[in-house]
């Protein structure tokens, strides 16, 4: 397969967002299709508590993976910058770097992994009736979590050298994959939560292999050398540098929204499913705010590596105004077709009913999310990771928690509990802003950077 790396620091800055953007836009729907199309094949054709189950893992799955990505974000900042600055040999040597790290992140996410569940099932207040199904699921998840490791480090080198077209082709691939496994385990070998979680990992597996032989094969600077694999300080110094915040700010982030999750789960199943249908639907909906929000990382990056602030900075805008369109044009669908779009996930009224109360509360501040999803992504691509770590933890655990915990305090019920995530998002843009408007990108002038 040709290369189809990108140099962003020359041309139309529009037409490099969008096109480097649609096709991670495409890579995330079809990532989101992985543990969707589990909830839809558990909520069609297992039950209820089965989707349950499936829907409320995520917040301790996205704990480890999360900080994992994390990492991955710092390893791609420092690769597109070196990237953008012409440096063969650096280059090298952070793949490298990257690759080695995931060795060691695999072996903890799998240990870590399996001695979590039970604690924080339990901390969840998860329901007797989902339990078994839930303890499942995330065991078989673990011991397969090395995939979807490799999938992103190694997704997230290529997308730093701009080319978001190989990672999307093997994610459709692997996608397409765990559809069709889902299928064939559950409805012809009649398994059920362990079914798709099967489904999911080996599809996960699949995606690792293919990134991994693509780098491998790849003559440029960020191909992989195996004999030459090893962790160079510096490089991971950078790394650790731009991506332990990122790291740190994902799985906190990741581990409050187990404590969201555990106000949810004491509505009952039929609240636990629909949430998680709503989750899946809202997914969607922000797949062009990730995928504009990423682009701007690797823009930033580039441009800032290659001492071009100005032009980093009319990037800056651009995304702003693209994520704010699309959430913008596509909330206003989701509102709308509500009800029909549920129903496709569960039959279960109640189940539907819940989902469509979460969508008509949180749609409306859709709009909040661009600005921390691009100035959060801007920030860590001129390396200051630290900021939006802060900020990010600051609105979305310790804000979000002191929240829940006053309006539980209060009595506030289902509706106090479905603002808490648009109240986060509130607080974390408008200090993103402050943050990003003194930063020094900002400051910058032609001909400084790093």
């Amino acid at each position: 397969m040709a290369r189809t790396d990108s140099d962003m620091t020359q041309g139309v800055i529009w037409r490099h967002l969008l096109q480097f953007s649609l096709p991670m836009a495409v890579g995330l729907l079809f990532q989101q299709l992985y543990n969707t199309v589990d909830t839809v094949v558990v909520g069609q054709f297992v039950g209820k508590a089965a989707q349950a189950a499936v829907g409320s893992t995520g917040a301790i799955i996205n704990t480890i993976v999360g900080f994992c990505a994390g990492l991955a974000t710092g390893a791609s900042v420092i690769i597109s910058q070196r990237y953008g600055a012409h440096d063969g040999p650096g280059l090298s040597k952070a793949v490298h770097t990257t690759i080695s790290l995931t060795f060691v992140l695999c072996l903890i996410a799998t240990v870590v992994g399996q001695a979590i569940i039970d604690p924080m099932l339990r901390f969840m207040q998860t329901p007797d009736n989902v339990m078994d199904e839930s303890h499942a699921y995330l065991s078989i998840y673990f011991y397969g979590v090395s995939g979807v490791l490799f999938y992103n480090m190694g997704s997230g080198i290529l997308r730093a050298v701009g080319d978001s077209r190989r990672p999307l082709i093997f994610l459709i691939i692997s996608a397409l994959l765990n559809t069709v496994l889902d299928l064939v385990f559950v409805l012809a070998l009649g398994m059920k939560v362990d079914g798709v979680a099967y489904a999911t990992i080996l599809s996960q597996i699949i995606s690792a292999i293919l990134i991994l032989v693509t780098l491998s094969k790849e003559e440029g600077a960020y191909g992989i050398r195996w004999s030459q694999m090893k962790i160079d300080r510096e490089s991971l110094r950078g790394i650790l540098q731009v991506g332990l915040p990122s790291s740190i700010q994902s799985a906190v982030t990741a581990f409050s929204n187990v404590f969201v999750q555990s106000y949810i789960n004491a509505f009952g199943d039929a609240c636990m499913a629909g949430y998680g249908i709503y989750n899946k639907v809202d997914a969607f909906v922000l797949i062009p705010v990730q995928a504009i929000g990423m682009s701007s990382t690797t823009f930033v990056g580039q441009n800032w590596g290659a001492k071009q602030p100005q032009r980093a900075r009319k990037g800056v805008g651009t995304a702003t105004w693209m994520a704010i369109s699309s959430v913008l044009f596509l909330g206003i669908i989701v509102f709308v077709l509500a009800r029909p779009l549920l129903g496709f996930f569960s039959p279960e009224e109640d189940v539907v009913a819940y989902g469509q109360r979460f969508i008509r509360i949180v749609t409306p501040f859709y709009f909040c999310l661009c600005f921390n999803q691009i100035y959060a992504g801007v920030l860590r691509g001129i390396g200051d990771a630290t900021a939006p770590t802060v900020i990010m933890l600051c609105s979305f655990v310790v804000f979000r928690q002191i929240y829940l915990a006053v309006t539980k305090a209060l009595g506030l019920g289902f509706l106090a509990v479905a603002l808490a995530y648009p109240m986060g998002w509130i607080m974390c843009s408008s200090l993103l802003v402050i943050r990003y408007r003194r930063s020094a990108l900002c400051r910058a002038e032609s001909g400084v950077g790093v």
